[in-house]
């Protein structure tokens, strides 16, 4: 079998005649070729291979000195093609798209952040001081104003604020933060150690809300001491106040629970008998906000998908859609529950407040302080009582405060949500 070489090629540097180095003495015969296509023959240029410096199938290599040909729209190019006409490219467009996701979803991230951040702000910073106001006018038996409407609450509020300063308005607030962390601290232990459900299934029985109610319950006669404590914070005037420390609120309410510590007279009520009217309150409240919450919420997804399928959504309505519609629910049913429950809750303040020596501003006057010195036997008594001599709009005291609460939430809500909107149309 011969090779199929040209005689006299060694494969490293081939000229077509014979080779001039000592050593071959002419032993090759020299032999050239006079064309290019008798070169072809032995000589071939690699085949394309597919892949292989940017080409695809049915592509050959460009000859030296030609334009690069523009790259097919399989894989287009990130510029214009060198030597033809420029044209956008795909990335381009898509790495600007990507940014634009990447910024709606930060976007979006900040926004159910500062959007929940806001309403915890608004519920328990901004509205103190008409808890505060609330708590005063519902323990205060001498009152002759009831402060039904909101006008009247804003003028008393000032009025504080003119005679005792801003810290008349801002008192016991600290106390309220500890007692939603021992009211959520207790409900965590006692459903680690207990078989009592933290949370319903969708797949619930009468059996397992029996259980998560009965955990509520617990919990709410484990805070009941601390929760006295942080009332008689936020009611006592300012004016006899002692600068007590924010961890007050947990001694007090321990010196309660054994009864020991607590300046107290006969008229003091056991925590025994506070624990119906509490558990109570408490139940019912956690209840109605509940269901109301859950039918709220369906109510309005309910709302944003028909919007959906009537129009397609933009991606600010949908972070929107996202996060306000479970605020909105729960603004509804933290509303509803106060307002059903409002009479409930000034019978209990007075329970809780009774027997504690606790000395309250004059709600009718702005200025001036009044002793507690009512006499409750306990549930039915108080009601009794209220009804006899403060008739039944006795029961709603203070509940002007409860309409500028809810209606700051409602503006600090509305407020956020155009900003947020406003944020999120500039950034797509």
């Amino acid at each position: 079998m011969h090779p199929r070489r040209p005689d006299g090629f060694d494969g490293l540097g081939y000229r077509g005649g014979a080779r001039d180095e000592p050593g071959f003495g002419g032993a090759f015969p020299a032999r050239s070729f006079s064309s290019a296509s008798d070169l072809s023959r032995w000589v071939t240029s690699p085949p394309d291979i597919p892949g292989s410096r940017n080409l695809h199938w049915a592509e050959e290599s460009p000859p030296r000195g030609a334009p690069a040909p523009c790259t097919p729209p399989e894989a287009p190019a990130e510029g214009p093609c060198p030597g033809g006409a420029g044209r956008s490219g795909g990335p381009r467009r898509s790495t600007g798209n990507n940014l634009i996701l990447s910024i709606l979803e930060q976007l979006n991230r900040f926004a159910g952040f500062g959007i929940g951040l806001a309403s915890l702000f608004t519920e328990n910073v901004l509205a103190h001081p008409c808890i505060v106001l609330r708590r005063q006018c519902q323990v205060n038996y001498h009152a002759r104003h009831y402060h039904l409407t909101p006008f009247t609450v804003i003028n008393i509020m000032y009025s504080f604020n003119k005679t005792q300063g801003p810290r008349a308005l801002w008192k016991g607030m600290g106390s309220t933060f500890i007692v939603q962390g021992i009211t959520l601290g207790a409900e965590g232990i006692i459903s680690e150690f207990t078989p009592l459900p933290r949370e319903i299934s969708h797949k619930w029985n009468p059996k397992q809300i029996g259980e998560h109610l009965l955990l509520k319950s617990l919990t709410y006669i484990v805070a009941m001491p601390f929760y006295s404590a942080s009332l008689i914070e936020t009611v006592q005037s300012e004016i006899i106040r002692d600068g007590a420390g924010i961890l007050e609120c947990v001694k007090e309410g321990i010196g309660r629970a054994v009864g020991l510590g607590v300046p107290h007279s006969k008229r003091l009520l056991p925590l025994l008998s506070l624990v119906f009217p509490t558990v109570l309150h408490g139940v019912l409240h956690y209840v109605i906000s509940s269901v109301v919450q859950k039918v709220v919420l369906l109510i309005l997804k309910r709302k944003a998908y028909d919007g959906r399928l009537a129009e397609s959504a933009s991606p600010v309505q949908s972070v929107l859609d996202a996060y306000f519609p479970e605020l909105i629910a729960n603004f509804a049913a933290s509303l509803c529950s106060d307002v059903t429950l409002y009479p409930l809750e000034t019978v209990l303040h007075r329970l809780h407040v009774q027997g504690t020596r606790t000395i309250i501003d004059n709600t009718d006057l702005g200025y001036e302080v009044l002793p507690i010195n009512t006499q409750y036997e306990g549930l039915r008594d108080c009601v009794r009582t209220v009804r006899q001599e403060e008739g039944l709009l006795g029961f709603y005291k203070g509940f002007g405060a409860v309409g500028v609460q809810y209606a700051l939430h409602a503006a600090v809500l509305q407020i956020t949500r155009a900003i947020y909107s406003t944020l999120l149309q500039n950034s797509a």
